[in-house]
This record gives structure tokens, C-alpha cells and sequence, in this order.
């Protein structure tokens, strides 16, 4: 998803998206593998493990946009040699870009686990969990990064639709409990409760509190 954001509306959450993927990418190219085996804020997660994550999130938003199952995958892309995360991310990105060409996929209804929405807000949904992901990987290496505003705005409005406030323990093993779920939810839940920030935070801080980190 190259030029994506040069020909699209401002307001097309397909632009978003690339957006988060330029900025996600110029970070993925910035880590050295000696940085690989670090730990990240997403404590299941080493920095290899986590970009492999964010390669999968790639592969169901294309698998949405192509009508295939997005479950039907691991967690983790694995096998990617050390110095091949930046082809691997370009790769993904253009696969996403030609799954979601046509416009009327911003309209289709698509189904995960989860959500049952349009594909609009799928694209948001991912575009916050990419913003997220990428701000992981930038404190587990010591980055900086320009966030792109509007996009994190995006992704901060998507995040407060998608994730619950008040006990995601609870919350999540309530869905260990539906068959469509791994029981590990129960144990293991992906999100921790929100972290409390002042709302003059910068919206990228107060994203990452929303999904329980600590900015």
C-alpha cells in the first residue's frame, strides 16, 4: 500500500490504513536484528514475534477483502530472516492494496469472531491494532516516530468502539466460554483495562492507555 494515500479521500478509511502502514513500515526497516529477541509492551511478544503478529493482522485484512476465512491462520508469521521484515511488510502491504480495491468493500458486511460490521470499519478496527503495534515496536527499539494525526484520531475513535472499558478480564473470559474462542482468553486476555490518562494527552498516549499499555 504504496500510493494508496495519494489517491484516495482524505476521508476513506483505506487511506488511513496506508497511512498507519507508511508509518509502521518506516519503523519495521529502522530495527536491527540484534533487536529482534527484545521484549515489547505487549508482553506476550518479543520484537520478532510481534512484527510477525503485525504481518498476520496484513494477511486477515486481506483474507476480509478477498472473502476468505481471516481465523484460518496462525497468531505469528514466523520464518522471516533477520534482515527481511521490511520486504516482507512491503509485500503484505501491496496483497492488502489489491484485496481491497474495489471501493464497494468499504460497504460489504464482513464477520470475525468478534465483530459483524462493514468493511469501513473493519479497515479502522486494524488500522488501530497496526498504530498500537507499531508504537510497540518503536519503545521495545528505541525509536521516535512522526505520527501521522487524522490517522491516530482514526485509530483512537475505532479503538473506543472496539474494545470494552472496565474488567477486559471478565470480559474476556466471558468469551473463552463461546466455542468460537480460544479458551486461552480466559487466562491470557490480549488487552488489559485501560490505563487512566488526562484527555490533554497526546492522542497517541491516550490510544495506547485505551488498549492497556502504559505511555
Amino acid at each position: 500500500m504504496t500510493n494508496t494515500e495519494q489517491t484516495l479521500a482524505p476521508t476513506d478509511p483505506r487511506a488511513s490504513f496506508a497511512q498507519a502502514v507508511s508509518t509502521a513500515r518506516a519503523i519495521v526497516a529502522e530495527v536491527r536484528p540484534a533487536q529482534l529477541t527484545l521484549p515489547t509492551p505487549c508482553p506476550e511478544h518479543d520484537v520478532r514475534s510481534l512484527l510477525g503478529h503485525m504481518l498476520i493482522v496484513f494477511r486477515r485484512i486481506e483474507a476480509l477483502g478477498n472473502g476468505t476465512d481471516p481465523m484460518d491462520m496462525p497468531d505469528v508469521v514466523t520464518g522471516i530472516a533477520d534482515d527481511a521484515w521490511p520486504a516482507a511488510f512491503e509485500q503484505a502491504a501491496h496483497q492488502v492494496q489489491a484485496a481491497w480495491t474495489d471501493s464497494a468493500m468499504l460497504d460489504r458486511v464482513m464477520v470475525l469472531p468478534w465483530a459483524t460490521a462493514p468493511g469501513a470499519a473493519m479497515l479502522q478496527m486494524y488500522t488501530s491494532e497496526l498504530t498500537v503495534h507499531t508504537w510497540d515496536i518503536a519503545v521495545a527499539t528505541g525509536q521516535s516516530v512522526e505520527w501521522h494525526e487524522p490517522t491516530v484520531q482514526v485509530a483512537f475513535r475505532s479503538a473506543l468502539q472496539a474494545l470494552p472499558s472496565g474488567d477486559r478480564e471478565a470480559y474476556f473470559a466471558e468469551m473463552a466460554a463461546d466455542p468460537r474462542f480460544s479458551p486461552d482468553l480466559a487466562v491470557r486476555p490480549p488487552f488489559k483495562n485501560a490505563v487512566a490518562v488526562a484527555d490533554s494527552a497526546p492522542t497517541i498516549d491516550r490510544l495506547v492507555a485505551w488498549y492497556g499499555r502504559r505511555p
